[in-house]
């Protein structure tokens, strides 16, 4: 869950504040020294081990095909972690509280490495070894809005200097492990949750990119104390193309969100 202290920053300036496009590049240059919060949180590792001794295979892939272990042997000058588990991106993980995927930074910019816990509509499995470009290619507005901005700024990516920006989903519940859809909320909408999810990416050799999840959660209802982040949250909504509405939950699920925040005017 979101820190107490952070609950009043996160809705005086939500991930949507001024009615924000839901899919953006939107990345912001941060210091090094704030990649990654440390140390990882209680809550966050005991879930994590538990993933990795129940659902290993689920939660862990290497594409050896594409210069998986290599990039973790890399990655391991920057994140410490004891040998736990056969693979070190996983031991790395138990160090922090964001999953961690490894990209490459050239060529087809493929997912060769990944320890992902707390996914939110995706599996790991299924994208290790894809290019970036397939990743994204269940929303098709998404690599149009931005496929090739991503290409290109991994492209360009100076190194060592991480970037971040701020995705978020609604769920209706705070469940870490979200791989697939989920079926639409039979709870009232004012028991649902925001999802969201500081991501980063950083450049951390000639041929590697790691890009970090990590997620916290508010509970939907505390908007009912800030009208703009209401405003800017249904105009959001209503903005959505088709597909980004289908990607989100599909139409029935906006159409409930909309019409809880119209509730509260």
């Amino acid at each position: 869950m979101t820190e107490p202290a952070n609950v009043e920053q996160f809705w005086r300036q939500p991930p949507w504040a001024g009615a924000k496009p839901k899919y953006r590049l939107g990345l912001s240059p941060i210091p090094l020294e704030n990649w990654f919060t440390q140390p990882i949180t209680s809550a966050v590792l005991k879930h994590k081990q538990q993933m990795l001794n129940q659902q290993y295979s689920n939660v862990v892939a290497v594409s050896e095909d594409h210069g998986g272990l290599g990039a973790q042997r890399e990655l391991s000058s920057f994140l410490t972690a004891a040998d736990e588990f056969t693979d070190p991106i996983a031991n790395m993980a138990l160090s922090v509280d964001d999953d961690l995927c490894i990209m490459q930074a050239t060529g087809e910019q493929r997912l060769v490495a990944g320890c992902v816990c707390s996914p939110s509509y995706w599996n790991l499995q299924g994208k290790i070894g894809k290019p970036l470009r397939h990743i994204h290619g269940p929303v098709i507005s998404m690599n149009e809005k931005i496929g090739d901005p991503i290409e290109r700024f991994i492209n360009r990516a100076p190194l060592l200097q991480p970037f971040e920006r701020i995705n978020w989903f609604i769920h209706g519940d705070s469940q870490r492990w979200h791989p697939v859809e989920e079926p639409l909320p039979q709870t009232p909408v004012a028991t649902w949750h925001i999802r969201s999810e500081r991501e980063t990416l950083c450049r951390y050799s000639d041929e590697h990119l790691l890009f970090t999840i990590n997620t916290r959660f508010q509970p939907l209802a505390a908007i009912v104390d800030y009208p703009q982040a209401q405003a800017d949250l249904r105009a959001t909504l209503m903005n959505l193309d088709t597909d980004e509405v289908d990607y989100f939950g599909g139409p029935d699920k906006c159409e409930m969100l909309i019409g809880y925040l119209e509730s509260l005017l």
